[in-house]
């Protein structure tokens, strides 16, 4: 008979240890703040870690236009535009442009550079409306950022792709090769 009480015993108080477990996972749920109010995106940036790396950073001063991040891109997401320099040898970089739908944030793009003009950065949040908002000139950025001295934020690369001056102007030879017709 006593067997039979302790293995009763046994079991309430093993039924009322899990219900006190339950209980108390209820109460410090409800207790904390949710994860809006922690964070408050995008005002407040979701903290990364050290480790997760993020194409953050080009370095337009340093960068000579040898091209072999592009080539070492396994999805074609860099685009460089080049010219001759007509002082001393070398190339002057007009655009430096990757494609953030395309790039698979493999740090491939990183090892090959001689100069050391790319590096991964912690910063993640590009978010756009637009996929035209994925399309990063970084020589058309503001000079803070082109340099790598401020991280890059939607703000930035929304400023870049403004014009501030006509493309073409009448009387100027046409960038396409032809001659624009008047009607």
């Amino acid at each position: 008979m006593g067997a039979w009480f302790r293995n009763v015993w046994f079991a309430v108080s093993t039924v009322i240890k899990g219900l006190v477990v339950t209980i108390w996972t209820i109460v410090k749920t409800y207790r904390r703040r949710t994860f809006t109010e922690v964070f408050e995106y995008p005002e407040v940036a979701v903290p990364v870690k050290a480790r997760y790396g993020v194409f953050d950073g080009f370095g337009l001063t340093t960068c000579i236009g040898c091209e072999k991040c592009a080539v070492a891109c396994p999805v074609d997401c860099i685009y460089i535009d080049k010219v001759k320099s007509p002082v001393g040898k070398g190339f002057r970089i007009d655009g430096f442009a990757i494609d953030y739908t395309k790039c698979m944030f493999c740090a491939l793009c990183v090892d090959p550079c001689p100069v050391d003009c790319i590096f991964m950065g912690s910063n993640h949040d590009l978010s756009c409306y637009s996929r035209d908002g994925c399309i990063v000139d970084y020589a058309k950025l503001p000079l803070p950022v082109a340099w790598g001295q401020a991280t890059i934020n939607p703000t930035a690369v929304a400023e870049s792709k403004v014009l501030y001056e006509p493309v073409w102007v009448k009387g100027e030879p046409s960038p396409f090769g032809f001659e624009a017709s008047e009607h």
